[in-house]
């Protein structure tokens, strides 16, 4: 008996330190639960939701010019519903350039007006109505129009319209000048610098072109030595479409002229006329600060914080009395 006391006595003292339960193994049987993971990912959870998130989607510009939008092609049906020519009639007579062709037209559709099966000229259609200066060919000129939509799908033709156009100066000079454009539309982000091809051909150089793009600047004005393909350039300063018309005139004073749509992108502010109205947000990128996650986290940390707190102090307090059951087992051997 006294060999057993004796080899207690020169044990560790039973009583535990909390620097030991702390880190001592559960007791068999039980799971302890790591709470410290479970409060990091919270707070990362929460931090990525709080961080500013930038209007920046679809830009076509890599270097993010401040577009605010996302891009992308949905397939729809093409129009289905023709524009009409209301202005000119059919058999009139014109011996001066350029004429109005106006009619109906289904609201947000591009409008192209062809003569003689060429392009020369295009606007939006607004209000269920377009009107677009055009050239005329010397001669018969059969005049269509067509409807767009946003995937460049074309619906019907229009009723046709036949109009002659006396040409003094084609009699005079030979081959009459023309401008044209692959591009019946055009546009570019606000600020970003819009180039677009032009055609010229016909007359006799050199030439001297005039644009306006409609935005209420001073008409550029530019020389061309020959006829052939030429490129425009203009920078919008504010978001909208507008109505551009190029004019040439050769060095026999025989004018032509192609009337087109620019865009400037963004938030349209401008009517098709070129107007100003409303005020311009210049595209810009929004940074935006999302804080609700971080107000709704708070009460669930300090939940989860003193829900481990507890478990923590409950591990410790099972562990100290299943160390002194040890013990006292012991001291009765």
């Amino acid at each position: 008996m006294n060999d057993i006391i004796n080899q207690v006595l020169h044990r560790e003292s039973p009583t535990p330190t909390l620097s030991r339960f702390a880190t001592a193994n559960p007791v068999p049987g039980k799971r302890k639960i790591h709470f410290f993971p479970v409060l990091l990912l919270g707070m990362l959870l929460t931090l990525g939701l709080v961080m500013p998130a930038h209007g920046q989607l679809g830009s076509p510009n890599p270097n993010q010019s401040g577009t605010t939008g996302l891009q992308g092609k949905v397939a729809s049906p093409p129009p289905t519903t023709a524009a009409t020519i209301s202005t000119p009639t059919s058999g009139r007579n014109f011996n001066e350039i350029p004429i109005t062709v106006s009619g109906l037209c289904k609201t947000g559709l591009l409008v192209k007006i062809f003569s003689n099966d060429i392009f020369i000229g295009s606007a939006d259609c607004a209000g269920g109505s377009y009107s677009i200066q055009v050239d005329l060919f010397g001669g018969q000129n059969d005049l269509v129009a067509r409807v767009f939509d946003a995937l460049d799908q074309t619906g019907p033709d229009s009723n046709k319209v036949t109009v002659t156009f006396q040409d003094g100066q084609f009699a005079a000079f030979g081959q009459r000048i023309s401008l044209s454009s692959n591009l019946a539309k055009l546009g570019a982000p606000v600020g970003q610098l819009l180039t677009w091809p032009i055609i010229l051909s016909g007359g006799t150089g050199p030439y001297a072109i005039s644009i306006d793009w409609g935005d209420g600047t001073a008409a550029d004005l530019k020389s061309q030595p020959f006829a052939g393909t030429f490129d425009i350039t203009h920078t919008y300063k504010s978001a909208g479409i507008y109505r551009v018309v190029v004019k040439a005139t050769d060095s026999t004073g025989a004018t032509a002229f192609l009337q087109i749509v620019g865009v400037g992108a963004g938030s349209v502010t401008q009517s098709t006329t070129g107007s100003k109205s409303g005020k311009n947000d210049g595209g810009a990128t929004k940074v935006v600060y999302i804080w609700w996650p971080l107000l709704l986290m708070v009460p669930i940390l300090l939940a989860m914080f003193w829900v481990g707190k507890r478990y923590e102090l409950s591990a410790i307090h099972r562990q100290l009395e299943e160390q002194s059951r040890l013990y006292g087992n012991e001291i009765q051997r």
